[in-house]
C-alpha cells in the first residue's frame, strides 16, 4: 500500500511517500518555517534534493503544495496516517478518522498545544481536500496507555485525576514499538525485557516487556525524564512555584524556560547538539563535559528505573539521532552501566550502519544493539492494517 504520512509540528510538516510492502519511499520532505518569514520546502526525491522557496501562511498553505509537489511523483497515494503527539484518554491504539476521532485530538489538545490544534487542521485539510483517501490518527502516546496503573498514576488526588485526566502519558511510542518490532524479529524471539533507548534532540527510555509497555520515562508531557537538547527533564516540581514566587517569572516565562532554554543547551553554555557538545569537550571545554556526563549519568539511572519495571532487563536497544549516531555517548551509558553487567564491544560500537546490530561482547549480561528506527514505516503500517 503506498501511504503517505504527514507529521505536522507548530510551525513545520514533514512528509514523507513509501510502500508498506516494498518500503521504497518515493519522496520526502519538510515544509519549514509555516507563519514565520523565509518559510520553504525540502523536498527530497529519487535522492535528489531541492529546496523551493515559498510562502507558507499556514499548515494548510503547506498540504496543498505538498499535495502539488506530489503530483510530479508516479505513484498513487492510498492512504494517509498522521503523526498525532498526544492521544490523551482516547487513543489506546491508532484510529481511523472520523469526525468523532478527530473531535478527540482537538479535545486533548491542552496537553499538547503546539502540535494537536496544527495536527488536527492539517488532518481536516486532508479529509476535505481528497475525501476518496482514508486517513489514519497514530498518536505517540498510544503504545504507552495501557501501561500498569503503579506505573501511570501519579500520587495526587484521585479527583484531580479523574477529572483534568492527569497521568503519565509518554511520547515516543511509535518509535519505541518499531523498535520492539524490530528487535524481537532480529533477536528471533529471544529478546523479552527490552530498554528502547530513544535519544535525540527529544529524548525517552520506555520498558518494552514482551510487547507490552510496563514504564517510560516521559510523563503528562514530553518534558520529563532525561535530560534532551533544550529541554531540563525531570526537576523537583516545586522549582516552578519558586521561581514564580521568588524570582517574579510567571508560568508562561518558566514554561518556555524548561522547554526551549535548558537541557544540553543550559549546561554546555554552548549548543543543544550533541555534535557539537561532543566537540567542546574534546577541546576541553568544561561545560561541554558536564553535559556529557550529566546525559550519561540520567540515562543510565532511568535505564535502570526501567530494568526494574520489568523486574530485569535482557536487551538494550540505542536509536534516534544520538542514539543511533553517537559512539561516545553509547560508550559513555555503557560506562555508566558496567556494574549491572553490560560491556559493548569498542570496534563494533564504531561501525555506522542502516541495519540493526549487536554492539555488546558476547560476555555482557545484557544484549546492547543500535536500531535505527523509523517511525514513518510504522505509522504507514498501521495505515494499511486499519485501511487495506
Amino acid at each position: 500500500m503506498n501511504v503517505l504520512v504527514v507529521n505536522a509540528g507548530s510551525s513545520s510538516l514533514k512528509y514523507q511517500l513509501l510502500n508498506t510492502q516494498t518500503r521504497e519511499v518515493f519522496a520526502k520532505g519538510n515544509c519549514e518555517r509555516i507563519g514565520i518569514d523565509g518559510s520553504f520546502i525540502g523536498h527530497e526525491e529519487n535522492g535528489i534534493k531541492d529546496k523551493l522557496e515559498v510562502a507558507l501562511p499556514d499548515h494548510k498553505t503547506a498540504i496543498q503544495h505538498v499535495f502539488d509537489i506530489l503530483k510530479t511523483v508516479d505513484q498513487p497515494i492510498e492512504g494517509i496516517g498522521h503523526r498525532v503527539v498526544q492521544g490523551g484518554w482516547y487513543f489506546p491504539e491508532s484510529a481511523v478518522v472520523t469526525d468523532e476521532t478527530l473531535g478527540w485530538v482537538r479535545e486533548v489538545a491542552p496537553l499538547a498545544p503546539l502540535h494537536n490544534y496544527a495536527e488536527a487542521d492539517v488532518i481536516e485539510i486532508c479529509r476535505d481536500m481528497f475525501p476518496e483517501l482514508g486517513n489514519v490518527i497514530v498518536p505517540d502516546t498510544a503504545f504507552h496507555y495501557n501501561m500498569p496503573e503503579h506505573a501511570w498514576r501519579y500520587a495526587i488526588p484521585r479527583d484531580i485525576v479523574d477529572k483534568y485526566h492527569v497521568r503519565k502519558y509518554g511520547a515516543h511510542g511509535t518509535s519505541h514499538r518499531f523498535i520492539w518490532r524490530t528487535v524481537n524479529e532480529f533477536m528471533e524471539g529471544k529478546a523479552h525485557k527490552l530498554v528502547s533507548c530513544h535519544l535525540g534532540s527529544g529524548a525517552s527510555l520506555c520498558a518494552i516487556e514482551d510487547g507490552k509497555c510496563m514504564d517510560t520515562t516521559m510523563g503528562l508531557t514530553p518534558l520529563d525524564g532525561l535530560i534532551m537538547g533544550t529541554r531540563c527533564g525531570t526537576v523537583d516540581p516545586a522549582t516552578v512555584f519558586y521561581l514564580n514566587r521568588v524570582a517574579g517569572m510567571s508560568i508562561d516565562d518558566i514554561d518556555t524556560m524548561m522547554n526551549k532554554q535548558s537541557g544540553l543547551l543550559a549546561v554546555s553554555a554552548k549548543s543543544s547538539d550533541s555534535r557539537d557538545i561532543e566537540e567542546g569537550m574534546n577541546a576541553g571545554d568544561e561545560n561541554c563535559k558536564m553535559a556529557m556526563e550529566m546525559f550519561y549519568y540520567r540515562t543510565s539511572q532511568l535505564f535502570a528505573e526501567m530494568a526494574a519495571s520489568m523486574e530485569g532487563v535482557d536487551t538494550m536497544a540505542f536509536t534516534a539521532g544520538i542514539g543511533e549516531n553517537s559512539v561516545t555517548m553509547r560508550a559513555g551509558v555503557a560506562e555508566r552501566l558496567k556494574w549491572m553487567g553490560v560491556e559493548i564491544d569498542p570496534e563494533l560500537n564504531k561501525i555506522r550502519s542502516d541495519d540493526p546490530r549487536v554492539i555488546s561482547t558476547p560476555d555482557s549480561a545484557i544484549t546492547v544493539l543500535v536500531v535505527p528506527t523509523n517511525e514513518e514505516l510504522m505509522i504507514a503500517l498501521d495505515v494499511e492494517e486499519l485501511l487495506g
